[in-house]
C-alpha cells in the first residue's frame, strides 16, 4: 500500500496546475497550489501516507458530514429529514435559483451549502458556543483527534466575505425553512467550515464511517451504525457537489469534497481515505485529488460500485 500511495501522490501532484486555489475566500487563496498529500487508514487502524499528509487546511464542506452525523444522531431522521430533502442536484452548491424555484423551499440534501445550513440550525444546543463545541467534539472523536479546533483566520475570512451563504439563509427564514437567529447559525456554520484538519486525519474519519461508527485508533463507538450507513449513502450520491454522479461512476466511493482541497472517502468495512489537493476544478473539487481517489479505486482495490 505504501508503494502505490507514494507513486500515485508522484504522479498526481502535477495535475494540480489544471486548476485553481478557492480565491473567493481571502484566506484560501493563500494555500500553496502544489500542495498535495494523501493517506490510508483500515479498519485495524494501520495507516499509510504520503506527500503532504501532515499539511493542516480546513475542513470546508467537509464538515457537512461532521454536522449531518451529529444532527442525526441528537435530533433523530424524521426531525432532520423532514427539513432537508436526501436527492442529489446537478446545481452548484450555493444556488439559490434552485431553492425558490421549487416548492415546497426545502433544501434538496445536506450536503449542499442551504441544506447544511439547516442542518447546523436544528442542532438542540443552546448558543453559538455549544453548537459549535459539539461539532469540534464529535469532529475530534470521529478523526482520533484529542482536540479540534477552528482556525480562526479562516472563519474570519469566510465571516466577512459569504454573501451567497447570507443570502441563502435569509431567504429559507422568508420561507418558514428556518428557524432561530440567522446570523447564529450562520456562525456555527462559518467555524465548522473553518476547522483545521489533515489528511492523515480525514482518513481516520472516513474509516469510522467505514467501519459503522467505530473509531479503528480508539476503539470507540462515536455514533450508531445506522447514522453511518445513512451518512456514506449521502456521500456517495451528493458528496461531490455537482460532480457527484461523474465521481460515483468513475470512481466508486462514498466521498465528501470541500473547498479547501479535501476529499475524504469511505469504503464500508475496508478504509477510509483521504486526499489534500487546494488546486480545485470548476466544480470546486480537488483537481489531483480526484485523480488520486480514482487511481486508489481501481489500483488499490477500493470500489464499492
Amino acid at each position: 500500500m505504501q508503494q502505490l500511495l507514494d507513486q500515485i501522490v508522484k504522479e498526481c501532484a502535477p495535475l494540480s496546475e489544471a486548476g485553481h486555489v478557492a480565491d473567493y475566500i481571502p484566506e484560501l487563496a493563500k494555500a500553496n497550489p502544489k500542495s498535495f498529500g494523501a493517506a490510508v487508514t483500515d479498519k485495524d487502524g494501520k495507516q499509510w501516507a504520503s506527500g503532504d499528509a501532515d499539511e493542516t487546511f480546513c475542513l470546508e464542506s467537509i464538515a457537512k458530514v461532521v454536522s449531518l452525523a451529529l444532527a442525526l444522531q441528537l435530533r433523530g431522521f424524521d426531525d432532520v429529514f423532514d427539513r432537508v430533502g436526501r436527492s442529489a442536484i446537478a446545481d452548484p452548491f450555493n444556488s439559490i435559483m434552485r431553492l425558490e424555484m421549487d416548492s415546497p423551499h426545502r433544501p434538496h440534501n445536506p450536503m449542499i451549502n442551504s441544506g447544511a445550513i439547516v442542518v447546523v440550525s436544528l442542532l438542540p444546543q443552546e448558543g453559538v458556543e455549544a453548537k459549535i463545541g459539539a461539532v469540534l467534539e464529535l469532529c475530534a472523536v470521529l478523526s482520533g483527534q484529542k482536540i479540534a479546533e477552528v482556525v480562526e483566520r479562516v472563519y474570519l475570512s469566510e465571516k466577512f466575505t459569504s454573501d451567497r451563504n447570507r443570502a441563502l439563509a435569509y431567504f429559507l427564514r422568508s420561507v418558514g425553512s428556518l428557524e432561530g437567529d440567522v446570523e447564529d447559525t450562520l456562525d456555527v456554520y462559518f467555524r465548522m467550515c473553518s476547522i483545521g484538519t489533515t489528511a492523515k486525519q480525514l482518513s481516520v474519519l472516513g474509516a469510522t464511517l467505514a467501519c459503522n461508527g467505530r473509531n479503528p485508533l480508539t476503539g470507540q463507538d462515536v455514533i450508531s451504525p445506522t447514522v453511518a450507513r445513512t451518512v456514506r449513502a449521502l456521500m456517495m450520491t451528493c458528496g461531490m457537489y455537482d460532480g457527484s454522479g461523474e465521481f460515483a461512476v468513475d470512481v466508486g466511493i462514498p466521498a465528501k469534497s470541500g473547498v479547501g482541497g479535501g476529499i475524504v472517502g469511505t469504503v464500508p468495512g475496508r478504509a477510509g481515505l483521504a486526499v489534500y489537493g487546494p488546486s480545485l476544478d470548476e466544480r470546486g473539487n480537488s483537481v489531483a485529488g480526484v485523480a488520486a481517489m480514482k487511481r486508489l479505486s481501481l489500483e488499490g482495490g477500493f470500489r464499492v460500485i
